[in-house]
């Protein structure tokens, strides 16, 4: 009996411990026409069309923000120098905008130059390649919208770089949109399967034929503050940017740390295998520390949790709910766990601009693409960013794009 009464109370007490959530969770009801992208990009992309059907409301399970004092406000943030925020509209390329937003902060940070990249010259490269992989795997080689933030540097070193003045792919439209032109170039890359058409230069001259009729031509040369440059030139003399210079930073279980590894996902089609995989401590500081010392980065991961709040009327913040995980248990090996069970999945790249310290807990100023981030008041400073806790970048982004300066004490343990 007194043994019993023992177990008793031991097991009232473990329970009580796990029984101390704060955060709760709720359905909410979306309306998808209410959304920026439903009632701007698409009402926008199809004004040229007969109006779409609205789209039917889904049901999703969140965290309730309700009463919560989130750190959603800029001014709150120390943040480094940036362009506004610009949308990547209906594409798949936030890959893109992300990292080119990152080297636009790079130029200003290291020759004090403010620039607008062009996102266009990049993505309109990065087809051309995917095209010449399909042509050379025999159409084994993924052909999609989505690529990785090295892809950026990757294009800079092949094909150089243009300013958004000389071609932004917009072709007199105001929202970027992919669907059509991507459907063309995917269906004639089947028909070059299925016949046997491996002629490289037929197939690479079709594909950038498609890209001129949607997205427009780019230029050969161009002029910027009266001076003739080429993609490549522009890039070496005028950004200055050394594609050699940057880094991909990786945090998981599955490659040994301290190795250089691949990037096990869909969107790294070319199978880089240059990540530098550290420890997720390490992965964290190497963060903190770098923001805090001027350094921003482009950054990638999952988007989909209960804890990634972007409704109207919500914060724009994304959070780890304590129903999900205690902070205390994120580590290593949970992270690995969501990445390995595929809830943890390559979804988005972003811009880490900003840093707030509050409770000895770090938030992050995330200037972002994609139309989630649009849904409050085109008129607020937060237009177009996120505010992610700590816990969120510890639990589900899984790789930055850095300057290798941010990052040499990491760095020298990799031999």
């Amino acid at each position: 009996m007194k043994r019993n009464l023992i177990i008793s109370i031991a097991i009232l007490s473990i329970s009580s411990i796990f029984a101390q959530n704060k955060d709760k969770g709720t359905f909410q009801v979306y309306d998808k026409g209410e959304s920026y992208y439903y009632s701007t990009i698409l009402k926008d992309i199809n004004a040229e069309e007969s109006a779409s059907q609205k789209s039917k409301a889904f049901k999703r399970f969140k965290a309730d923000a309700t009463g919560t004092n989130y750190p959603a406000k800029i001014d709150l943030y120390k943040s480094q120098w940036h362009n506004p925020p610009l949308s990547q509209g209906s594409t798949g390329t936030c890959w893109d905008f992300s990292t080119t937003s990152f080297y636009e902060s790079e130029v200003k940070r290291l020759f004090n130059k403010e620039v607008k990249i062009s996102e266009a010259y990049t993505f309109y490269c990065e087809y051309v390649l995917k095209a010449e992989s399909f042509v050379d795997s025999r159409g084994n080689t993924i052909f999609e919208e989505g690529s990785e933030g090295n892809a950026v540097t990757r294009v800079y070193k092949k094909f150089g770089a243009m300013p958004w003045s000389a071609y932004n792919g917009l072709n007199g439209h105001k929202f970027h949109s992919h669907q059509k032109m991507y459907a063309e170039m995917h269906n004639y890359l089947i028909s070059v399967k299925n016949n046997n058409a491996w002629d490289k230069e037929v197939v690479v001259n079709t594909i950038k034929s498609i890209m001129n009729h949607y997205i427009g031509t780019p230029p050969a040369n161009f002029k910027v503050d009266g001076k003739e440059y080429t993609p490549k030139t522009y890039l070496k003399d005028y950004l200055k940017i050394n594609p050699d210079d940057y880094i991909e930073l990786l945090s998981y279980k599955q490659h040994p740390f301290y190795k250089q590894c691949s990037y096990d996902v869909p969107d790294n089609w070319w199978g880089s295998d240059k990540y530098y995989n550290v420890p997720l401590n390490v992965f964290m500081q190497t963060i903190k520390n770098a923001i805090k010392n001027g350094y921003t980065m482009s950054i990638g991961g999952d988007v989909s949790e209960a804890g990634f709040l972007n409704s109207k009327g919500e914060p724009n913040v994304a959070i780890i709910p304590d129903f999900d995980i205690p902070s205390a248990y994120i580590n290593d090996d949970a992270r690995q766990f969501r990445f390995s069970n595929k809830t943890t999945t390559d979804d988005h790249g972003m811009h880490l601009v900003g840093y707030y310290e509050k409770d000895g807990k770090y938030w992050f100023l995330i200037k972002d693409s994609s139309s989630g981030s649009r849904n409050n008041s085109s008129n607020a400073k937060e237009f177009g960013y996120y505010f992610f806790s700590e816990d969120y970048i510890k639990l589900k982004m899984m790789g930055i794009t850095i300057h290798k300066d941010a990052v040499k004490d990491v760095l020298k343990n990799f031999k």
